[in-house]
């Protein structure tokens, strides 16, 4: 069997290929054989600062909940999906510690929850991007068929855009902006088209990005084209960008009695908004926050072609190029979403 090969973040600027002892699964809990993982923003924000937002590094975390693999070893309780099923993987944990409510159909507002490569607590919550992992059954979601892993590593950051554009209610024949093509603004983008969005306008600073977007179906601005943001006057404004800059665009770009969706994490402190914009206008502003179970229904829409999203993919690298694929990953103006791909458990190459 191959080593178990795992990217590891340690602290800023610190992140390396280990190899980690194997699994030892609990009993509600499956050893995964670990076929593709998508590169996010925090992963990003863990190799670069040390730190995503206030979640801080304290200890080595293996990175990664973007992924999507084989069931090696069942869980022993009889739970999940049985071995050589291919399964993508829903990340969170809720956690209701009682510190704070929330609403019970809203598990992802849960204040205690944990996620898969997180730092937000102590012990942090160890990713998946390793060959393979011992994962709660409960997480496993068993692919459609006609579903590939590689395109199933996209399942997790279009659950996130899927939830994101359902916070903006029916889209149906709306004009949709959304402010940033990057990854999570270009399944946005995607998920916008299979909810039959009639217009979509993208904004992006990089030209790939908005190549991308048209490639997607929206037509594409400069995101420095702020009269030509400002006239878009959309129905509804999905904010991916997380940048300052990008939450006044979209406030801009909204019409009179529209709706602003802040998919993009702005950073903690207190920022500028052009609020007075906001309030004369009536628009709506509302969060959004991971997803709770919009990823069975990607996956579906996946399957069977409806949600076109496999464009977004633009680079695959094997784990042992993890600090290229991380490089290329940063910089928005080449790459959309990078996938890393893991050994085998008989040492050859990612099974399909």
């Amino acid at each position: 069997m191959s080593q178990n090969v795992a990217l590891v973040a340690h602290a800023k600027e610190d992140v390396r290929i280990e190899a980690l002892p194997e699994p030892a699964p609990a009993a509600d809990e499956a050893v995964v054989a670990i076929a593709y993982g998508g590169i996010c923003g925090s992963d990003l924000h863990y190799w670069l600062h040390g730190a995503a937002g206030q979640s801080i590094l304290r200890e080595p975390m293996v990175l990664g909940h973007e992924i999507a693999g084989t069931v090696l070893i069942p869980a022993a309780d009889g739970t999940g999906p049985a071995a050589g099923t291919r399964v993508a993987v829903h990340p969170a944990t809720p956690i209701d510690d009682g510190s704070a409510p929330y609403p019970a159909d809203r598990p992802n507002l849960s204040p205690a929850g944990t996620y898969l490569g997180s730092a937000a607590r102590v012990p942090h919550t160890h990713g998946a991007f390793a060959s393979r992992v011992a994962l709660p059954a409960r997480m496993l979601r068993p692919l459609p068929p006609g579903l590939d892993l590689r395109l199933a590593a996209l399942a997790e950051p279009a659950a996130v855009a899927w939830h994101g554009v359902g916070q903006a209610g029916d889209v149906a024949g709306a004009r949709v902006l959304v402010i940033g093509a990057g990854p999570i603004g270009a399944l946005a983008i995607a998920v916008a088209k299979h909810h039959g969005a009639a217009e979509i306008i993208a904004t992006d600073l990089h030209e790939h990005p908005r190549a991308l977007a048209e490639a997607l179906g929206a037509s594409a601005l400069d995101a420095a084209d702020a009269e030509g943001i400002a006239a878009v006057h959309a129905d509804v404004v999905i904010e991916s960008s997380g940048t300052v800059p990008g939450l006044a665009a979209a406030i801009s770009g909204a019409r009179r009695g529209g709706t602003v969706v802040m998919l993009g994490l702005q950073r903690a402190d207190d920022i500028a908004v052009p609020m007075a914009t906001a309030i004369t206008r009536e628009l709506t502003l509302v969060g959004s926050f991971r997803f709770n179970d919009e990823l069975d229904a990607v996956l579906e829409a996946l399957a069977d072609g409806s949600l076109e999203a496999e464009a977004v993919i633009s680079h695959e690298l094997p784990v042992a190029e993890a600090l290229r694929a991380l490089e290329l990953a940063r910089d928005a103006s080449v790459s959309s979403k990078v996938l890393l791909t893991f050994p085998t458990a008989g040492g050859e190459g990612v099974d399909r």
